[in-house]
């Protein structure tokens, strides 16, 4: 069944009488945006993810915000800012006055299931998840032994990680921490979900460890490339400019400094095998759609919690304010959504919670702070804002429109601004140009207004940007 553009937007629901859709999404871990070769990477194989891309609607300037994976995946449930929900600059644990998506769901009559890595506080049953699959989480520690990424270097990732039966069975059985071949086993349990489904709808998440380190190559996946044929970003650098925050964070400590062309490319070409066999396992649960013939009546949508670094600016981790790492992947296909769409509307994953509850005719509840995309899915609109604001703990917030980005570094009161119009690769500081002055005023007020708006603690009592 084909929706309408009227009916995708109709109070009652994207499914009008019949029924409200299914949704599947689909969340890697640590993925870069510019890793899917119908993107533009001509390199990387992802002929799954080039599928979706053919068939939806792809949005390239999509940020997670909050470049960290609890704190990303704590806006896409919640719906809402970091400084609203709480985690992680206030707290560990979601604050409990707001709506959550899986519960909203659940509440309207929905199948709610999670698989895979689990990153909140609590339990899934304790979010508005009705079922668990492949249910991937900590807490496994006395499994743990020592562990060695694919360069034989220490592992200090997902160390004593398990799977949990639904009953909550640890299953060290199925592998402790990451294993070579973990996104194959949390694909198994997604597609026996949807291989289980009946009349009721339903929304699974299905949330993969990869590309997060340790990176190992998965079984047949060693040498699909080569690394010395694997080129450097166009922004790399031996060693960022200066200490932005987190520059011995764990993250950055997974590669010599400074960093080398040499051990760039070894990594990148580990990350790009990673990331083709989680291409594979995305291919097998949209099969799985299609033979079970759940297709037209589901909504998919692809995405990362954050991207990466890995050589970029002289970092390795995500927690900095680049494209690289603040943008992330993100495709939707279903029925209703435009398809072959490439759009650069700014968008954030807190908005995904909002489009898919006016998709379902369900009503968004007040404590989310996302904006519906369906204006931009359906091509009625180009964009939804004009601006994005980011932000890591207490060391960096960002404002970026069309073609600006400003970046403030409180702790140490330093400022960037880049035009991304004409410098996508963030190489070109004009902050301390006279002539762009007024532009760096002008955001820096703005952002500023934002903050402030949000009950930034950086702002209390600490330093003003520019001051």
């Amino acid at each position: 069944m084909m929706l309408t553009r009227r009916s995708l937007l109709s109070g009652a629901g994207a499914w009008g009488a019949r029924r409200k859709p299914n949704i599947v999404l689909l969340m890697a871990d640590d993925q870069r945006p510019d890793t899917i070769h119908a993107l533009g990477n001509r390199l990387i194989r992802t002929p799954n993810l080039d599928r979706l891309a053919r068939e939806g609607t792809a949005f390239t300037r999509a940020t997670c915000t909050n470049p960290v994976c609890v704190a990303s995946r704590a806006e896409l449930i919640t719906g809402a800012t970091s400084f609203r929900n709480h985690v992680p600059l206030r707290s560990n644990r979601l604050n409990p006055a707001l709506a959550l998506w899986p519960d909203v769901l659940r509440r309207n009559g929905y199948d709610t299931c999670y698989s895979g890595k689990w990153h909140h506080d609590g339990r899934p049953a304790d979010k508005g998840f009705t079922s668990t699959a492949g249910l991937y989480t900590g807490g496994g520690g006395r499994f743990a032994t020592p562990q060695k990424d694919w360069k034989g270097r220490e592992v200090t990732g997902y160390r004593g990680w398990v799977f949990e039966s639904e009953d909550g069975r640890p299953q060290p059985e199925l592998g402790v921490g990451l294993t070579p071949g973990i996104s194959a086993t949390i694909a198994d349990a997604a597609c026996r979900y949807l291989r289980s489904r009946g009349d009721k709808p339903y929304f699974l998440q299905v949330s993969f460890t990869a590309p997060h380190d340790p990176l190992l190559y998965p079984p047949g996946f060693e040498k699909m490339y080569e690394a010395a044929a694997m080129p450097l970003p166009r922004n790399f650098l031996p060693q960022h400019p200066f200490d932005h925050g987190n520059l011995r964070g764990r993250d950055e400590l997974l590669m010599t400094f400074p960093r080398t062309g040499r051990e760039v490319r070894e990594e990148l070409a580990c990350y790009y095998a990673v990331i083709s066999h989680l291409d594979a396992q995305v291919g097998r649960i949209l099969d799985t759609l299609r033979e079970t013939g759940q297709e037209d009546e589901t909504i998919v949508i692809y995405t990362s919690d954050n991207g990466l670094a890995i050589g970029s600016h002289g970092l390795r981790g995500k927690q900095n304010m680049y494209e690289h790492s603040v943008n992330v992947p993100l495709i939707l296909r279903g029925p209703g959504i435009a398809r072959g769409l490439r759009t650069e509307a700014q968008v954030y994953l807190r908005d995904l919670f909002p489009t898919m509850c006016e998709a379902a005719g369900i009503a968004v509840p007040a404590t989310v702070s996302g904006k519906s995309i369906l204006p931009v899915l359906t091509r009625r609109a180009k964009s939804i804002r004009d601006e994005v604001y980011c932000y890591f703990g207490g060391v960096q917030r960002m404002i970026r429109t069309e073609r600006w980005k400003f970046t403030w570094y409180p702790k140490i009161n330093r400022e960037q601004l880049f035009d991304l119009r004409n410098d996508p690769f963030e190489l070109d500081d004009r902050i301390g140009d006279a002539g762009a002055r007024p532009i760096a005023s002008r955001l820096r007020g703005r952002l500023r207004e934002w903050l402030r708006g949000e009950s930034d603690p950086v702002l209390a009592g600490e330093v003003e940007p520019g001051r």
